[in-house]
């Protein structure tokens, strides 16, 4: 039965949401009775949901905590539309057991992902951020680059990102390896990527960089056992999850020279303190979780969560639904 979604309240917390596109606002406040927006500039916390939550029909979630506490006040609440992909800090369970439907928005954001990790990569080579401060500061150094000609570049996970990152790559003439425990051979094939076992891919890349979706079995994945055997002097990218990796870890391979570099979009704690370790080392290229922020991605990310929410508050079935 098609519901009146006059009558309809929406809780949208995305910082980005409608940023690249107001008509997407606009087209969303029309629909409904109420949207309440997220003002503070950060994801909320449990308990800052659990005040906001009672009485919203649908929900349009950024990196929020919805946990049992949420849920408990969530008295009217039938849909959690994720502006993104990543629902691990959605109770899927709970979610399920009253029966609110979950989406989310797989691969709205891939292209402008994989861009930034090309970005990332250029930027580890050629010391970008160190040439800029320097020349700004007066300085006028010779550093030492690294080509992308002839290295050897690691894509772990070949989902949608990692694909998007090889057909970027397939123009600068190096090797390109990939790891996935479902590989799609004929894509690979298609842009000259080679699929390896685990070992061989962390042993023999010049460039790690990471496309893996957080689960239960990748949670610290990236640790001391697989720095350790990495190549000497390479360098690790990380645009996908921040759990993938154990910072620690990462510090201590980057401070013996293990590591030449990294660059991390993505924090345990975001943002991450001032004298958080790793920001401290000249040999860390950081940005703050940025993947996404483009026109397109947003775009793509608003007007496909709009969509799925108002198809579930009117009885419709969403098309990118989780449970």
């Amino acid at each position: 039965m098609m519901e009146d979604l006059k009558n309809c309240r929406i809780l949208v917390t995305p910082t980005t949401f409608g940023k690249a596109n107001p008509d997407i606002r606009s087209y969303l406040e029309q629909q409904v009775e109420e949207v309440i927006y997220n003002t503070s500039g950060q994801p909320y916390t449990s308990e800052e949901l659990s005040v906001l939550i009672a009485d919203v029909d649908g929900y349009i979630a950024g990196l929020d905590l919805i946990d049992r506490a949420v849920f408990d006040r969530a008295n009217k609440l039938r849909v959690i539309s994720r502006y993104g992909v990543g629902c691990d800090n959605v109770d899927l369970e709970i979610a399920k057991e009253r029966g609110i439907v979950v989406t989310n928005t797989p691969g709205a954001n891939a292209v402008s992902v994989a861009e930034l990790t090309i970005g990332l990569l250029l930027s580890l080579a050629r010391m970008i951020p160190s040439a800029v401060n320097a020349t700004k500061a007066g300085e006028w150094p010779r550093l030492p680059g690294v080509t992308l000609k002839g290295k050897v570049i690691g894509l772990f996970g070949f989902g949608s990102i990692g694909k998007q990152v090889a057909q970027r790559l397939a123009g600068f003439e190096c090797t390109i390896l990939a790891y996935d425990p479902v590989p799609d051979i004929s894509f690979a094939e298609s842009f000259g990527v080679k699929f390896v076992s685990l070992e061989e891919l962390v042993s023999e890349s010049d460039f790690l960089s990471l496309h893996l979706p957080f689960l239960p079995e990748t949670h610290g994945m990236i640790g001391a056992d697989i720095l350790d055997k990495m190549k000497q002097g390479s360098f690790l990218i990380n645009t996908a999850r921040v759990e993938l990796v154990d910072e620690e870890a990462l510090q201590d391979a980057l401070e013996s020279g293990k590591l030449r570099g990294t660059a991390l979009d993505v924090f345990c704690d975001q943002p991450p303190a001032k004298k958080h370790p790793l920001l401290s080392l000249p040999q860390v290229i950081a940005t703050p979780h940025m993947g996404s922020h483009t026109d397109d991605a947003m775009n793509a990310m608003g007007w496909m969560a709009v969509k799925d929410c108002l198809s579930v508050l009117q009885g419709e079935e969403p098309v990118y639904r989780v449970v």
